[in-house]
């Protein structure tokens, strides 16, 4: 039986609110698992190795996982009533082309090149891939239409006016 096209199935508020649930728990359990493997391989097996950019960048990544993870929070946080009914279930995390797109393939490049930084610390400079990122999106959503548009036309001017322009211009001329 070949697959229904048409119309994009919709969610439910309740199907929203756990899917932002399973989202956020995976989501936490990502930044958990890098943040181990990178304590216990960098801070306690090669802990002579240790330096003030270690620190600095592991300071750095819990910066840009707590904003970010809270940000999805943020935005998953669900509306109850007063008797405990689920009113809203928040903006779906999952939703594509959303902000929480973008925030999830932060916490995923932080937290692999976080892992990839027990192998060397140069690992880190594939960081500046997220503002390149940034200023792609912004260039093509934001500047680059404004930049390239069209000149508005005028319509007010009637062809009565616009003949009367081009036989000035033509006496002009003469």
């Amino acid at each position: 039986m070949a697959p229904k096209t048409g119309k994009v199935g919709t969610k439910g508020k309740k199907q929203i609110f756990e899917e932002n649930k399973q989202t956020l728990k995976f989501y936490l359990r990502i930044i958990l698992g890098a943040n181990a493997i990178y304590g216990a391989v960098k801070l306690f097996l090669f802990y002579s190795s240790v330096t003030f950019w270690t620190w600095g960048l592991l300071a750095f990544a819990v910066v840009v996982y707590s904003f970010s993870y809270r940000w999805m929070q943020g935005m998953a946080q669900p509306v109850f009533s007063s008797d405990n009914t689920l009113l809203d279930g928040g903006i779906d995390l999952n939703m594509e082309q959303g902000m929480a797109e973008h925030l999830k393939d932060i916490i995923l490049l932080t937290a692999i090149l976080q892992v990839l930084s027990c192998v060397s610390m140069y690992f880190w400079y594939l960081w500046l891939l997220a503002p390149a990122r940034a200023l792609y999106l912004l260039w093509v959503n934001i500047l680059g239409p404004w930049f390239t548009a069209e000149p508005p036309t005028n319509s007010d001017v009637s062809e009565k006016k616009q003949k009367r322009q081009e036989r000035r211009q033509m006496r002009k001329l003469q």
